[in-house]
């Protein structure tokens, strides 16, 4: 026997909703190119957009990514890959070429094209992201989940509409490493903060099979931090977290038969949202981002591929958004 459970409410104000893998979203690059808040140590990449008389079905064939769009290209490879597009476009006689783009698009504007295209979801370093566009924008969506007899979740609903389901299409799938969702207008996100302390702030927390011993010579108490009750220090200045980390690590690397785990969690939004959701009875919670209410949820069933469905009212109007875990 399933059971509906409500997690929670979402706005939507821009009438643009994201679904994507919430450990992901301190990628998102917002307004600005990606190129503009890369990481110092992930590698250059470029974006190409498919032109010609024959772009859509060259696009089509080559299947790399949906649309006509193609994200996030390491450099060192775009040869390779214009290469093999060439190829394809000689054996087909395709009048078809890539294009670069000057600068990589922004990954709010990706949002955009997707959901004028009608392209069901477009890629964040090789992730596939899911829009959803035509949302209403002047009230909250309740978010539900069904839970299967073993308690993990069948689904999630975004409701839109109280009016009955005529017809179901599908759209595309959330690509999920992270084991969590998010549902997020895709204007709020914007000012998301995922790793940053944003009172200058961290804790520390370690656990394990020998997380007494560690305890004892690093004179760590027990502590509670949100959704945990575990070994550790909190509200530590940056420096001296960063500090205890580094010792944590360093002994975790010369003694190997000690088994312990340790994380570093600066006072974020993310860090503010997964400590609600570990809380959670649901593990899922809000968080008020730009005065927005977005939510977290764990899958229940760790990583993959997560279809998405819309569902629509008799007069083509939108019913719900739902995000299918298992069948």
């Amino acid at each position: 026997m399933t059971q509906t459970v409500r997690l929670g409410e979402i706005a939507c104000p821009s009438g643009d909703l994201i679904l994507m893998d919430g450990g992901y979203l301190g990628l998102w690059s917002g307004s600005q190119s990606p190129e503009e808040v890369r990481p110092p140590d992930a590698p250059p990449a470029v974006d190409f957009e498919v032109v010609g008389p024959d772009a859509e079905a060259a696009a089509r064939s080559f299947d790399r990514q949906s649309g006509r769009t193609v994200y996030d290209i390491p450099v060192d490879g775009a040869m390779g890959f214009v290469e093999g597009f060439d190829e394809l476009c000689r054996e087909h006689g395709y009048q078809a070429q890539l294009r670069p783009y000057e600068k990589q698009v922004p990954h709010r504007e990706r949002a955009r094209r997707a959901i004028a295209a009608g392209d069901p979801d477009f890629l964040i370093h090789g992730v596939p992201v899911v829009p959803v566009g035509g949302l209403p924008t002047d009230r909250r969506l309740p978010v539900t989940a069904v839970a299967t007899e073993d308690d993990d979740w069948e689904s999630f609903r975004i409701e839109v509409s109280d009016q009955p389901t005529a017809t179901t299409t599908e759209l595309g799938s959330i690509g999920v490493d992270w084991a969590r969702f998010v549902f997020a207008d895709a204007d709020a996100i914007g000012g998301w903060i995922h790793d940053d302390a944003i009172d200058g702030l961290a804790d520390i927390v370690f656990w394990g099979r020998d997380e007494d011993e560690v305890a004892a010579e690093f004179g760590a108490s027990r502590t509670t931090t949100p959704g945990d009750e575990v070994y550790g220090w909190t509200d530590l200045p940056m420096a001296d977290a960063y500090e205890k980390a580094m010792a944590l690590s360093q002994r975790r690397e010369s003694e190997p038969e000690r088994k312990f785990a340790f994380d570093f969690r600066p006072h974020s939004h993310h860090y503010q949202v997964m400590g609600a959701v570990r809380a959670s009875e649901e593990e899922a919670a809000t968080i008020e981002i730009s005065g927005v209410p977005i939510l977290f949820a764990m899958t229940s069933v760790g990583d993959g591929f997560f279809p998405v469905q819309l569902e629509w009212a008799a007069d083509g109007s939108l019913v719900a958004i739902r995000v299918t875990v298992q069948e």
